[in-house]
């Protein structure tokens, strides 16, 4: 940075120039921002790029404003306890500075938990302490390091913003002058003598000039941005070789009609600058649809319990759940929706939202919020707004949960795309040096035509359009997916693991019959309250058989993962689960799945459960099996292995008695061994397993088994398709590798024939979105041929 331009923001210093720690600032603003970084170990934010930041405006009572808790709480899209969470529009937001700076807030403030930004939509999901730090100091500690956020009335309505329509604009102005320069053009296509138009070249030729200016530096400006931007960063981007050609041709083509050596080349200039807009406008349109299907049509396949005005409990959709109803929410189910906490003792685990591990308390009347995990029994309440899919679809991607599961294909784009703008300004320069040579009146065409003609775009669009499409798909064949990368690891697992309870097994047909010491009505009634508020398959078969008790809220409930369940009301205390749990020496259940009953520490009896397998189990796993290693892990005893024996492949492993941790380290063994493994549970018991596999899938049946561990839910009824899902994201791998294979023919064929003189600037303006276009239709064709085959 020279002397005469601000060290933090860049802009020309004038003559009020400040001077601090050798280093010159336009004015005193950018001094204390270049302070308030240093003095909190963020200088690295000036080695990413010089010059990125802003110069900070006045802030003064500017947002006094958001000390008023209504407007807080209209704002923030959380808040429990000593967390709140803000998603904030920060217009400033432009390179890979600002994203660094504003991810390490916790370094300036140490009540700020985290800050994510989303680059694309200029917009940061900042999770803080407001019992520390409020939400206006908050925003005026952005303000102050020049990252004042927009804070509009939309933002306090909850209003969706307008749409972006900047691109139509630039896109109809490019249209326009193309359309006028190719008018005007038509003397100079037509150079017979004595024609009659001939006489108005020169003032064709200057208006041709001036539709030219609007295309370039409004239509054009953001490959010229983008361009800037990534030079300064020291990258050369996609963007580079564009806009160097678009100046080439602009500046040729001026000089021409000054010095009245031609007509220039006007025509290939606006219309290179519209078809590229057109391709963008496409690619655009076709992106938001994707989100759009995958945000809002492609709901999770979750099921909530709503208790109806009755009295009566109903498996419902939770897309069909509206304000008003009320909504029974087990021990370790996520809460789907905003609501108010009508009845029981609410202990809520918020980590999904906030990343903060620590559980809240909540009383009746107090408003719980969509993505918290009961931890403590059961509770009731009042639902306030329908889901908000797009919210539980951020949230499952939020980082907080993101491991290193990378893609390939975005690690091998990444390499095409730094590699490919230096080959291609290489060959343009070698091309060029060569016809001014040979024959100079092609140098410029050749030139233009090659920096225009290659590009990765094709490359960069196959993986996620071809992916992207594929959730879409799934979504409506009811089998949702966390991400993309979830499509490209599945078409990669070789060994599939399967739990059994509630997995392969199905709660709707399993059958139970009573064995020991009839129950009392006091001690039936605390086992059925106590069941309620499970959701293990087997806790929810014997709650359905029980007859109907009244609802009573337990003084204690406590779920002991893979053991069994307690519940206590004033004097009464029942525990059900296994005889080890119950401390019932000298029972063994080798024959048969059973869950003990003990009452106040007295043994009562068992139920002995008779399971269902679902349909299609034996299909499934006969066509799996060809793939691929199978092995079934149980935490029940071996009584079932007969049947199972007798069900499924002789290659399946089975393993019984099985804990969550022993599950989890059975993974860890075969990862060791360079195995890909998708593991399909309930999201209860197995969100160890679940999170330690490549892919980890939970079966919907008619209970809420969401998990932020698994990275896929199936819907019951489509179980017997995994295996066609599976095949189905294999093709789409071979569907992105055809695609690779197609740009990169693209690519070779049109840089010889832009290297030879044979292709003009205009026309290859057209080919160059038309590859990209090709390869978004040729990715979204064949993934919607693939879906049509899918049940």
């Amino acid at each position: 940075m020279d002397s005469k331009h601000c060290y933090h923001c860049g802009d020309h210093c004038g003559r009020n120039v400040v001077t601090f720690d050798k280093k010159k600032f336009c004015c005193n603003g950018c001094k204390v921002v270049y302070e308030i970084f240093s003095a909190n170990d963020l200088s690295y934010y000036y080695d990413l790029q010089s010059a990125a930041g802003a110069t900070p405006g006045v802030i003064e009572g500017k947002y006094d404003f958001l000390d008023n808790s209504a407007i807080v709480e209209r704002l923030t899209e959380f808040q429990g306890g000593n967390v709140q969470i803000v998603n904030l529009y920060i217009p400033h937001i432009h390179c890979s500075s600002c994203i660094w700076v504003l991810e390490n807030l916790n370094k300036l403030n140490p009540f700020v938990s985290s800050s994510q930004v989303d680059f694309p939509k200029k917009t940061a999901r900042i999770t803080y302490h407001s019992n520390n730090i409020s939400l206006r100091e908050l925003v005026v500690l952005l303000a102050r390091i020049g990252y004042g956020p927009n804070i509009s009335l939309n933002d306090f309505d909850k209003k969706k913003k307008g749409a972006d329509r900047s691109l139509i604009y630039k896109l109809g102005i490019a249209g326009f002058a193309f359309g006028n320069v190719m008018f005007l053009s038509f003397p100079e296509y037509f150079q017979e003598q004595g024609f009659w138009l001939d006489k108005y070249k020169d003032l064709f030729r200057w208006l041709m000039f001036v539709f030219s200016l609007p295309v370039v530096f409004y239509a054009a400006q953001d490959y010229f941005i983008s361009a800037y931007k990534g030079l300064r960063s020291k990258i050369l981007n996609i963007d580079v070789p564009i806009a160097l050609g678009i100046l080439v041709l602009f500046a040729r083509s001026t000089l021409e009609i000054i010095f009245d050596w031609g007509s220039g080349f006007f025509d290939s200039l606006t219309g290179l600058v519209f078809f590229l807009l057109l391709g963008r406008f496409f690619q655009q349109k076709t992106y938001s649809f994707l989100s759009f299907e995958r945000d809002y049509k492609s709901y999770f396949p979750i099921a909530v319990t709503r208790i109806t005005s009755k009295g009566k409990e109903i498996a419902t959709q939770v897309y069909d759940i509206g304000a008003g109803d009320r909504l029974l929410i087990r021990n370790s189910e996520l809460i789907p929706v905003d609501g108010i906490l009508i009845k029981g003792n609410a202990r809520i685990d918020y980590s999904f939202v906030s990343g903060e591990s620590v559980p809240v308390s909540k009383k009746s009347g107090d408003k719980v919020f969509a993505g918290g995990k009961q931890l403590k029994g059961a509770i009731e309440i009042e639902v306030l707004k329908s889901m908000s899919q797009s919210y539980l679809t951020q949230l499952w991607s939020n980082s907080v949960f993101e491991t290193d599961k990378s893609s390939k294909f975005q690690t091998l784009t990444d390499s095409i795309g730094k590699r490919f703008t230096i080959a291609v300004l290489l060959i343009a320069f070698v091309a060029t040096s060569f016809w001014i040579y040979y024959d100079p009146s092609k140098a410029i065409n050749v030139f233009t035509a090659v920096l225009i003609i290659a590009c990765p775009c094709a490359i960069a669009l196959a993986a996620p359009f071809t992916l992207g499409n594929m959730l879409r798909i799934f979504g409506r064949k009811k089998f949702y997916l966390k991400d993309t990368g979830t499509i490209e690891r599945l078409a990669r697992v070789d060994t599939a693991i399967f739990d059994k309870t509630g997995t392969i097994t199905t709660s709707r047909k399993s059958t139970a019959y009573y064995e020991g010491m009839p129950l009392t009505d006091a001690e039936e009634s605390l086992l059925k309250n106590t069941l309620r508020a499970s959701n293990h398959p087997l806790s929810r078969t014997l709650y359905e058989m029980l007859s109907e008790q009244n609802i009573i809220t337990l003084d204690e409930y406590e779920e002991h993962l893979g053991k069994g369940l307690e519940g206590k009301k004033d004097d009464a205390h029942i525990k059900i689960g296994s005889a080890d749990f119950i401390d019932k020496v000298g029972v063994h259940d080798a024959l048969h799945t059973s869950v003990h009953i003990s009452s106040n520490d007295t043994y009562k009896g068992k139920y002995i459960f008779h399971n269902e397998y679902r349909d299609g189990v034996h299909e499934l796993f006969g066509s799996l099996s060809k793939t691929m290693e199978l092995v079934i892990l149980s935490g029940d005893n071996e009584a079932e292995k007969p049947r199972l024996e007798m069900l499924l492949p002789k290659s399946t492993s089975m393993y019984f008695n099985q804990k969550p941790k022993d599950k989890l380290e059975f993974i860890k063994g075969l990862q060791q061994q360079d195995k890909k493994v998708l593991m399909v549970g309930d999201g209860l018991n197995d969100a160890g397993a679940l999170a330690q596999s490549e892919v980890g899938i939970t079966i919907s049946e008619n209970i809420n088994v969401f998990s932020p561990a698994c990275d896929g839910i199936l819907d019951a009824s489509k179980f017997r398709q995994l295996h066609q899902y599976i095949l189905a994201s294999k093709k789409a791998m071979k569907i992105i590798k055809l695609s690779f294979i197609l740009s990169l023919l693209y690519n070779v064929v049109g840089l010889y024939f832009a290297v030879t003189g044979q292709l003009q600037p205009v026309i290859a303006a057209i080919l160059m979105p038309l590859s990209s276009i090709s390869i978004v239709v040729f990715t979204t064709v064949m993934t919607n041929l693939l879906g049509s085959r899918l049940r």
